[in-house]
């Protein structure tokens, strides 16, 4: 729906809509953590919420997942996203910095980076030089849907958080003069943190590029800290909260962070009061096949779920919750003149006693999921050209004793080892790199160490050093020296359909089965992963995702959109050898009990 009047979007010192004052009330809903059937269902509920705008960032590592090769089709088609909202009446702001946090894996940074030349968020010429050739192809996505063009696209960030990372004006300078000579006509902003050090460090105040602030709770403090930094740069802008937190993102082994709906609307109802702003998250959605992010945490990182629910305003299916109908009352009770709608409520189903017709160990059917490539010693995930996923290393152990000690020297991030098929030991970060002693009963023992890219951190000082490159990236001891000889098998599991049943399956082995339902209709369920350890599952090929009993979660999300009336195959990869013969699928989701600093 292009406008024969074109709109005018300006940054006085106030936001100006066609020349008059204009309150953005924004929620983030991230295109590609949304099956793209449910992009209308989840914007309709924004504009029904009494929103006028969506915010959305834009992950450079679907976009160009190996280099050269670029990808806006299904989940990925931005534009379309766009023209929906725009059809329903909202506004956008798109945030393609080259970094986007978002509890993504390596906050939207291809992996291919880690081999290449250039520090990462700086003004490296080698680093912006792939910048460059990203944004040849992105800004002419995005160029359409500026409000110039006719098209919805209130305003663009230049960086994200970068006054918590570094303080190179010269990159920021750079990001936008990319955009700039791509067509990109801003307004242009940064979002930081709202104290003094954070904006000082990552904003372009200096440029006259708008400054928003990031927080979730104490508006008013925030927004007076914001007011004195622009004071002291001599400027009077419009207050705007880019990311205010209306819940959390969640970890593995920890418990659902919560927040109180009445609590979280008296603090939007006060944020409103002062300036603009934009929910993070208003539908925050799910963390598809391997795109979580992890947290940093000193000589451990902790990575995220597949959930991307974040206690939002719409539930990770898209429906409204608590909190989403305490915000209407609060939109309602304090702007009465705005039009708002019932929300649109999706339907979910339950499947039981879904069979399986099929298992088969992954070292039974290794040949046909992947090709080896041989090396004198191991090499990394990013050597070898593979982002994300597991990788298998494979050599032959000579026995010189019949009890010998072996150690996995410098491996990321979740390491099983295999002795002649059988199991010796799983270590985890931290753990990797302790003896792990096995007991050799033939002249030639086969080793097999299947390791797990468990996910990139996403923010701060670990964003580009070596800890974020996977796989075994120095070597595996036995007694006192490197073993050699390897085959490698990249297992990036983006599909299961080269797996052959054919083969055995063997206890304790990392194996794949395969369920088969047949469906009348379609609605959005929950697969149930009680029973099974830790893996991924696919519905119809497509990953949907990691499973791990350690909870907080111990389902899936499979919205209708993957699913087809007719056949359907589940296929779970199961690395720790537990399984179920029938599996269920859920109307709502499951969750493990979890107390407080339980672990």
């Amino acid at each position: 729906m292009r406008r024969e009047l074109l709109d005018t979007f300006e940054i006085k010192e106030d936001f100006l809509l066609n020349g008059q004052p204009f309150k953005i009330m924004s929620g983030a809903i991230h295109y590609f953590r949304v099956q793209p059937d449910d992009w209308y269902h989840s914007l309709y509920n924004l504009k029904a919420l009494g929103f006028n705008t969506v915010e959305t960032y834009v992950p450079w590592n679907l976009h160009e997942p190996q280099k050269g090769s670029y990808h806006f089709d299904d989940i990925l088609n931005l534009e379309r996203f766009l023209e929906i909202a725009q059809e329903l009446g909202l506004y956008a702001i798109v945030r393609p910095s080259p970094y986007i946090c978002a509890e993504w894996e390596f906050g939207g940074f291809p992996a291919w980076l880690l081999e290449e030349k250039g520090r990462i968020r700086s003004s490296d010429p080698a680093y912006l030089k792939h910048v460059a050739d990203y944004y040849d192809v992105l800004m002419e996505k995005i160029k359409p849907h500026q409000l110039t063009q006719g098209g919805n696209i209130l305003m663009i960030q230049i960086e994200n958080e970068y006054g918590s990372y570094g303080e190179d004006k010269a990159y920021l300078r750079a990001v936008r003069d990319l955009m700039k000579e791509r067509g990109i006509e801003g307004p242009f902003f940064t979002s930081d943190g709202p104290w003094h050090a954070t904006l000082r460090a990552g904003s372009m105040i200096e440029e006259d590029i708008l400054v928003t602030g990031n927080f979730g709770s104490k508006a008013k403090e925030n927004f007076a800290d914001m007011e004195s930094f622009f004071a002291e740069h001599g400027k009077k802008w419009p207050l705007m909260c880019m990311e205010f937190w209306d819940g959390w993102f969640n970890r593995w082994k920890e418990p659902i962070v919560q927040r109180d709906a009445e609590e979280l609307a008296e603090a939007v109802k006060e944020a409103l009061a002062i300036g603009s702003i934009n929910l993070y998250m208003f539908h925050g959605g799910t963390n598809f096949g391997f795109m979580n992010g992890c947290s940093a945490r000193g000589v451990i990182d902790l990575p995220q779920i597949t959930s991307y629910d974040y206690g939002a305003p719409l539930d990770e299916q898209g429906n409204p919750t608590d909190k989403y109908y305490a915000l209407q009352r609060m939109v309602h009770e304090l702007y009465p003149e705005i039009p708002q709608q019932e929300p649109l409520i999706k339907e979910a189903m339950v499947v039981d006693s879904i069979p399986l017709q099929d298992k088969v160990s992954l070292f039974a059917t290794l040949e046909t999921v992947s090709q080896p490539v041989k090396a004198l010693y191991p090499q990394s995930m990013e050597e070898l050209g593979q982002n994300t996923g597991y990788l298998l290393y494979r050599t032959t152990m000579v026995k010189d004793a019949d009890k010998e000690r072996l150690r996995i020297i410098d491996g990321r991030d979740r390491a099983q080892l295999y002795l002649n098929g059988a199991h010796q030991a799983t270590q985890y970060q931290t753990e990797i790199g302790e003896d792990i002693f096995v007991s050799l009963d033939q002249a030639e023992n086969q080793v097999d160490i299947l390791l797990e890219n468990m996910g990139r951190v996403n923010y701060g000082h670990k964003l580009f050093a070596d800890t974020q490159k996977k796989g075994i990236r120095t070597g595996v001891m036995a007694d006192l020296h490197f073993m050699t000889e390897w085959l490698q098998y990249g297992l990036p599991l983006e599909g299961v359909a080269d797996v052959d049943y054919s083969g055995t399956w063997q206890p304790q082995q990392p194996s794949f089965y395969r369920y088969e339902v047949e469906l009348t209709e379609t609605a959005d369920c929950f697969i149930d992963m009680t029973g099974f350890g830790k893996g991924v599952v696919f519905v119809n090929d497509v990953n949907i995702g990691r499973f791990w009993d350690v909870g907080p979660t111990l389902s899936l999300y499979i919205p209708k959109g993957y699913l087809k009336t007719g056949n359907n195959e589940i296929v779970v990869f199961e690395t720790e050898g537990r399984y179920q013969p029938e599996i269920q699928l859920l109307a709502k989701p499951l969750y493990k009990e979890m107390k407080e600093g339980e672990k």
